[in-house]
């Protein structure tokens, strides 16, 4: 049977706002949609954040995290990289979401980015990573609806999969070329740091 008890809610409630202010600002942890009796089952995925990335709340339920990325000298527009989580085997296949990622992303001579795309598969602390690097004209369109808008030429899309005991975490960083370039060191060891915890 249920019991409801507004002790333990208001001690669960408390740890919570404890959590939440004295987690570390650099570190993206996932959401967890089930109860926190399911956390220790479920696990979560955590990444370490850059020096220069600025953190932004979340646009919708299905983005774990956003941050905007200051963009390089010269450009006009920063460049904004996602991250995405829908549940246990939820989110399409990797190859799938490589294919999707690559066709958003067009080529001014009309030839196709699949074959300019380039792709490699990593283990990052025990999981199987598979990251995009592929340039052209964006041409908007992103998961969970999000649209960019008009089309954008000389852009670059850096994006992965990272899977995880509890499933794939989708990341995607998009901004033009050169912005894309200087942080793209950090993008690499922003993924590489994911680490998840049961």
């Amino acid at each position: 049977m249920f019991c409801f008890s507004p002790l333990k809610a208001g001690a669960a409630l408390l740890a919570l706002v404890l959590s939440v202010a004295c987690s570390t600002p650099p570190t993206v942890v996932s959401k967890n949609a089930q109860p926190s009796s399911a956390q220790s089952s479920q696990g979560e995925l955590r990444f370490k954040t850059p020096d220069g990335w600025v953190s932004e709340t979340p646009s919708s339920s299905m983005r774990v995290a956003q941050y905007r990325l200051p963009a390089a000298e010269g450009d006009n527009e920063a460049a904004s990289l996602v991250v995405y989580y829908f549940g246990p085997g939820q989110g399409g296949s990797v190859e799938a979401n490589l294919d999707r990622w690559t066709s958003q992303i067009q080529q001014a001579d009309g030839s196709s980015s699949k074959s300019k795309a380039r792709t490699e598969t990593m283990s990052v602390n025990g999981m199987k990573t598979t990251l995009l690097d592929v340039s052209g004209t964006y041409a908007g369109g992103g998961m969970g609806g999000d649209s960019s808008g008009p089309n954008k030429p000389n852009f670059r899309m850096r994006a992965g999969v990272v899977e995880t005991p509890k499933g794939a975490y989708f990341v995607k960083l998009v901004g033009p070329e050169k912005t894309v370039g200087k942080w793209n060191d950090s993008f690499i060891a922003f993924v590489s740091s994911a680490e998840f915890k049961a």
